[in-house]
């Protein structure tokens, strides 16, 4: 599955997504559509998002910047999970080049497709559940809490798909080694599409708020008032510092 941005229509207000797709056999056709909604939040309501968050003045002028802005979601729970583990404490280009060595190490070579720079399928928390925490390219305690992650996900001890009760994965997840509030609630927001979660640890969070005028050591206190709209709320600090 590829998707491309050819821009957006300023006039009307909407942006357009091509899709691309790979399928063997017609009938998935439905479901892989199905992943991209979810993967661009397609479904959500900017509408009732906006009127939620419409009655805090800063946060209605971050609104008013970016009017529609979507939480993204993904198309592989697992793998997003994974991938959150990486990101643990390294920034962004970090976490991406720590997932390329995964990828060529432990991934699947990829079927034909029309992109030549798709080599390899990222890897299955089944094939990473096998692998030795000490001979990942991570620290030792990243490296044996993915592989902690990894059985629980291939065990089926931590189901990531949209009928599964949110609380209860997140405290399946927290039960994890290595596995803290920052991981487990990003992967509720991204894989179970969780539209209320909020990060008040979060550098990225705390730089905006501060930005903003708000004190960021009562992050969580003031997210209070975004409910049940926090991660569309996390979502515009996030962009508001770019």
């Amino acid at each position: 599955m590829r998707l491309t941005f050819p821009g957006d229509h300023q006039a009307s207000g909407t942006a357009f997504v091509g899709c691309e797709l790979a399928v063997e056999d017609l009938r998935d056709v439905g479901a892989a559509v199905e992943r991209c909604r979810r993967l661009l939040d397609a479904d959500g309501d900017p509408l009732a998002v906006a009127d939620g968050l419409g009655d805090d003045p800063r946060m209605a002028a971050l609104v008013r910047r970016r009017p529609g802005l979507r939480v993204p979601g993904s198309a592989d729970g697992p793998e997003l999970a994974i991938r959150a583990v990486l990101g643990q404490q390294v920034s962004l280009a970090g976490a991406i080049s720590l997932a390329g060595k995964l990828v060529t190490r432990y991934g699947e070579p990829a079927p034909r497709s029309t992109d030549p720079s798709l080599t390899r399928l990222f890897p299955t928390p089944e094939v990473l559940a096998e692998a030795d925490p000490e001979e990942l390219p991570m620290p030792r305690a990243r490296g044996r809490a993915l592989v902690g992650l990894c059985r629980a996900l291939a065990d089926g001890d931590v189901p990531l798909d949209r009928s599964a009760d949110r609380g209860e994965v997140r405290r399946r997840l927290l039960a994890l080694p290595g596995i803290g509030p920052w991981t487990a609630d990003l992967v509720a927001m991204r894989a179970l599409g969780d539209p209320d979660v909020f990060l008040p640890t979060d550098l990225g969070v705390r730089r905006s708020l501060a930005g903003l005028g708000h004190d960021p050591g009562r992050a969580a206190e003031l997210a209070e008032r975004w409910r049940p709209w926090r991660s569309y709320a996390l979502m515009h600090l996030w962009v508001s510092q770019y």
